[in-house]
């Protein structure tokens, strides 16, 4: 039995304490406390899309964009797929020090279905080293365009599930900006982005609510929710999709249409809309 009683059972307390969230005597500090419960909460909301995903086959894939240190697919392959017979996880980092890293710790923990590639979001789609479909991809505060290139990817590879949790979004509220005049003397519904401030958070929230629409578009149905609470991390959306043969595609398609021509945003239809 773990001493700490916030880390799962099963976990290696090695592998935390390679990750630095576990101190070298095997102790828990705040900052480390906060990151811990963050990657548990999410890995809450990806198991049972692991575990129905291996329910029709062995070899799961999960794909982690903008991995940084690894955290999340590190904690994953620990606590699920480390004692399957089948499985694997890539994780795509653009820093080369941190994918080096990252392939060091996989190595030392014999973690042998991991792999780490050193590329943007946006070309890991065309790597020669990932499958042509992938069942999961994840997406862990992946910042500004990293996201919208995460649900790409996932189209792409024709994803089952996608697990995301947005960051810094700025391309949307500069677009905003861009056309604020414009959108000031056509529509009262301007006013919501006329102050500076309010053009960063309506850009943000503006953003994440094309991309469920998007998703929806492509089949896909839409759930968002809080991942911790506000006390832990102000970036703090949750968009987990699956792929269902409900989702309202043609709506969802109009709807993306009327919302970027109402605020604007037509410099956005090819981010949206393809």
């Amino acid at each position: 039995m773990n001493a700490i009683p916030e880390i799962r059972a099963g976990q290696s307390i090695e592998l935390l304490k390679a990750l630095h969230i576990l101190t070298r005597d095997g102790k828990l500090n705040q900052d480390s406390r906060r990151k811990l419960k963050q990657v548990y909460h999410l890995f809450n909301f990806i198991e049972p899309l692991l575990k129905s995903t291996l329910a029709d086959h062995e070899n799961v894939t999960l794909v982690d964009h903008g991995a940084g240190k690894s955290y999340l697919g590190f904690i994953i392959y620990d606590l699920f797929f480390k004692d399957k017979p089948a499985g694997h996880i890539y994780g795509t980092e653009f820093r080369a020090e941190l994918v080096q890293k990252s392939r060091e710790l996989a190595t030392l923990c014999g973690f042998e279905r991991m792999t780490f590639l050193d590329m943007l979001v946006e070309d890991a789609a065309s790597a020669k080293e990932m499958p042509a479909q992938i069942d999961i991809v994840t997406a862990l505060h992946a910042c500004d365009t990293a996201t919208d290139d995460a649900i790409k990817f996932g189209l792409e590879k024709n994803a089952r599930h996608m697990v995301l949790v947005p960051c810094c979004q700025a391309e949307v509220a500069s677009v905003l900006r861009k056309h604020k005049s414009k959108a000031l003397a056509s529509t009262p519904l301007a006013e919501m982005w006329r102050h500076p401030i309010h053009t960063r958070e309506f850009g943000s929230q503006l953003t994440n609510v094309l991309r469920c629409l998007q998703l929806q578009a492509n089949g896909y149905q839409v759930t968002v929710t809080e991942l911790v609470g506000w006390e832990h991390s102000m970036k703090n959306e949750l968009i987990i999709a699956s792929q269902s043969k409900d989702a309202p595609r043609k709506q969802a398609r109009e709807k993306i249409a009327q919302i970027l021509a109402e605020t604007n945003l037509g410099d956005m239809t090819g981010r949206f809309l393809y």
